[in-house]
């Protein structure tokens, strides 16, 4: 299995060995665009790979902070309550930058950035940048993928 992102498109693809699309997923991206540099609130682009898979058995909408859960399991009342807070819920697919200085190591790293694949709020509309640089998927899509995928799966990102 790969995964290919397109950020003009808003789309995540799995792909088979083969190359042939297995499933499509609407996602939100950055809303600051797409760009390398630590502390940009970007999307990076090129080729990564999947660090690690965060939240195996977690309940659908577990609230994590840090990579951790923190015992919350997100409502639209706890929303509410956090208007400025960027959930990251059900799941974490870590990723890590492949190619030195474009997406590893240095002011360009992925992975000290902390970018992942997540789960967001239902509200969170998919198909339209908004998050501060992961890729945000519906939590019952980053379920299926998440089924799918194995720590060491390709996710290439690109833009046009």
């Amino acid at each position: 299995m790969r995964i290919h992102i397109h950020i003009t498109a808003q789309t995540l693809s799995l792909l088979d060995a083969s190359g042939k699309e297995v499933k499509r997923y609407p996602i939100s991206s950055a809303k600051n665009g797409v760009g390398q540099a630590n502390g940009s609130f970007c999307t990076p682009l090129g080729e990564h790979v999947i660090r690690a898979k965060i939240g195996a058995g977690q309940p659908v909408n577990t609230v994590f902070v840090k990579r951790r859960p923190t015992g919350e399991i997100y409502t639209p009342a706890l929303g509410a309550a956090h208007p400025g807070r960027d959930w990251i819920l059900t799941r974490i697919l870590w990723l890590s930058g492949c190619e030195v200085g474009l997406n590893r190591l240095r002011e360009v790293d992925t992975m000290r950035r902390y970018i992942y694949i997540h789960g967001s709020p239902d509200s969170v509309v998919m198909g339209k940048p908004g998050s501060i640089g992961c890729i945000r998927m519906r939590n019952s899509d980053l379920l299926e993928l998440f089924d799918w995928v194995e720590a060491g799966t390709a996710v290439q990102i690109i833009n046009g």
